[in-house]
């Protein structure tokens, strides 16, 4: 949330560490990103029967008017440290602002500065890839009460304040504030792109939407998919997740539905790669769960039939092939527009000392 009004200045400290490196005053404990089983649900007779599953080659068919790949980069400029007032009745170096006592220095709150950006690439006949729509912000994360927006000379840094949790990880809670917020961001850029395609030529519904990463809090969007070119956890069965490593180039496995904390459709589709590992060139892509089986099936098609020809080169990109072209160029161009992050550093150690 961001305070409007006009508070008393609120003293906060940068960090001396480069925020690339963590913070010199940091919980040891982080959540378990190790790769491993699931425990997803996990649906995978939506499209085939279990005992029937078997790489799936692609159709013909129709291809979208335009293809809008969305993405979003974020970057911390800076940990701060918030004062807290103390306790009534308590010496100032007897305060706490957060639940967290590691996380805390003599009544100090840590928070993230940090700058995000969003845009959308458009792909289509007549112009080529081109940047559609993009927005960049600057904000401070943090559970602090008091936080208030911090003014620099190379932006306004908006204050997001959340509610602390005593049972998470600080610097993961802001961390997960802040890509919430890029989250939001990005859901913005893309209903901004679809509008913005008025005077291309392209026919009402007939655009495909691809967001780089999960679908997660996007899954409202209409013909949109969530591409995830990492894997960490094991969603399948073993006996289907093995089936993986046997896609041929273009192939995909068939569709079916998983449920975390979130439900969607989902399958893994390969990549034309160089050969090499059992999963180069692995995708997994993501539908909402809320379509008919005829629509998640029919949106894996086009899947198959769009996105090989996007396919990133590995003399280009280290992250090749999954790294779509579009995307990596949107990439860089966001980057750059979230500015010089050394002014940026700068420019909040003298709004601190200020």
């Amino acid at each position: 949330m961001t305070n409007t009004a006009h508070p008393a200045p609120v003293r906060f400290h940068v960090d001396g560490w480069d925020p690339t490196y963590g913070s010199s005053v940091e919980n040891a404990e982080g959540p378990d990103n190790a790769a491993g089983d699931s425990t997803a649900r996990v649906v995978p007779d939506v499209e085939t029967a279990t005992a029937d599953w078997k790489p799936v080659s692609p159709s013909y068919g129709p291809t979208p008017g335009a293809v809008l790949f969305v993405d979003g980069v974020r970057r911390v400029e800076a940990r701060i440290w918030i004062e807290q007032p103390p306790p009534a009745g308590l010496p100032a170096a007897a305060g706490a602002g957060s639940h967290h006592a590691a996380a805390n220095a003599a009544g100090a709150t840590m928070a993230l500065c940090a700058s995000y950006a969003a845009g959308t690439v458009c792909c289509c006949p007549g112009h080529g890839a081109h940047l559609l729509t993009v927005e960049s912000r600057r904000g401070l994360f943090t559970t602090a009460p008091n936080a208030v927006d911090v003014p620099t000379t190379a932006g306004t840094y908006r204050a997001h304040v959340t509610a602390d949790d005593m049972e998470e990880n600080l610097a993961v809670l802001l961390s997960s504030a802040l890509q919430g917020s890029l989250r939001d961001l990005e859901v913005l850029v893309a209903a901004n792109a679809r509008t913005a395609l008025d005077g291309h030529g392209v026919t009402d519904g007939s655009d495909l939407l691809v967001v780089d990463g999960p679908l997660r809090g996007r899954t409202h969007l209409p013909r949109a998919l969530g591409f995830v070119k990492s894997h960490r956890t094991a969603y399948l069965p073993p006996e289907l997740h093995a089936m993986v490593a046997h896609l041929a180039p273009g192939e995909r496995t068939p569709v079916f539905l998983m449920g975390t904390s979130w439900d969607r459709h989902a399958w893994y589709l390969r990549l034309p790669c160089t050969p090499g590992p059992p999963w180069a060139g692995v995708v997994r892509l993501e539908g909402a769960a809320n379509v008919p089986r005829e629509e998640a099936v029919a949106l894996a098609d086009l899947s198959q039939r769009v996105l090989p020809r996007y396919a990133g080169c590995e003399y280009k990109d280290p992250r090749a092939p999954q790294n779509l072209v579009p995307v990596a160029g949107l990439e860089r161009e966001l980057r750059r527009r979230l500015g010089n992050s050394s002014l940026l550093a700068r420019a909040l150690r003298t709004a601190a000392a200020a």
